[in-house]
């Protein structure tokens, strides 16, 4: 009988502290406010959303979609050569944890340039497949509560504020949409390539 996953519920984010200023809700980043690249991870979430719960929303529906994949899918590949199921997660995790970094100092004005990464390269050194898939999800919860943690306490005034990654501008609003972007991207990989759950029907389901 093959064994599901079964991964503790995420913690629900902590409540304001009591007469603390909630951050205000950004507006979606000008295309001006990161590279090429990213825009369509961007143009994945829809614009009239509160980020910060849509990411924390995502962590909840994300782990509730890997409960019900067996074990022993965590090591399909969809083709020969490409990342099993587990190393999608990690790389989750990876790019996560980067980004998150990243809008951390551009958020606390550290204008220092950041460099780029190859996903290609650090999969290979991951050993995500030595790994439950149930406890890769598990690291990768803990990552988007500590995202959405980082992102809930962002001042006003600093999701605008940007520095430069990868030799392109970026500003921290841009960096939590790209977040939830990738997410909601390789959730579409894993639905229609890997074949874990139905394909979604399209961005609108992220809207509240």
């Amino acid at each position: 009988m093959e064994r599901r996953f079964r991964a503790p519920p995420l913690m629900p984010a902590s409540p304001p502290e009591q007469g603390s200023q909630l951050t205000t809700v950004p507006a979606p980043p000008g295309d001006d406010e990161y590279g090429s690249f990213y825009a369509g991870y961007v143009h994945r979430v829809p614009s009239a959303v509160d980020i910060v719960e849509l990411l924390a929303r995502q962590g909840e529906e994300t782990v509730g979609r890997f409960r019900a994949v067996p074990e022993p899918r965590g090591a399909r590949r969809y083709a020969p050569g490409k990342w099993t199921v587990k190393e999608v997660v990690v790389h989750l995790s990876d790019t996560e944890r980067i980004m998150a970094y990243r809008a951390l100092r551009i958020a606390r004005g550290d204008d220092t340039p950041l460099p780029g990464f190859d996903e290609n390269a650090y999969t290979p050194h991951s050993g995500a497949d030595a790994h439950a898939l149930a406890a890769l999800v598990a690291e990768w919860a803990q990552v988007r509560l500590a995202t959405v943690a980082l992102f809930r306490h962002v001042p006003t005034e600093a999701w605008t504020r940007r520095g430069t990654a990868s030799g392109a501008p970026i500003s921290v609003r841009a960096l939590a949409w790209i977040i939830a972007g990738h997410e909601r991207h390789h959730l579409e990989t894993l639905a229609e390539r890997y074949e874990l759950w139905a394909p979604s029907k399209s961005r609108s389901e992220l809207a509240p």
